[in-house]
């Protein structure tokens, strides 16, 4: 009975932990995304090799080139040679 409880109970933390999507800026210069979630407008500056997490519950993202894309919240960016990709 126990072991079952400790089993529910670690599937409850687990299922509630909040992952975002990522961006990974390969890049020496820094780069800038726009980020808009909630309604809400920012910036999100990224160092040259610098990786940050953001977007929990989806969001749209503007890239360095002006393209905009819509997450969901589980992808990675990448910015190499000022352009970012999608994995």
């Amino acid at each position: 009975m126990m072991k079952s409880v400790i089993a529910a109970a670690a599937l409850l933390f687990l299922g509630t932990t909040a992952f975002g999507a990522s961006a990974v800026n390969l890049d020496s210069e820094p780069r800038t995304l726009i980020v808009t979630e909630g309604g809400n407008k920012t910036e999100l500056a990224l160092g040259g090799g610098e990786t940050v997490e953001f977007c929990t519950g989806g969001c749209f993202v503007t890239m360095p080139n002006g393209d905009r894309q819509a997450l969901t919240g589980s992808e990675t960016i990448e910015i190499s040679g000022g352009v970012a990709r999608i994995k």
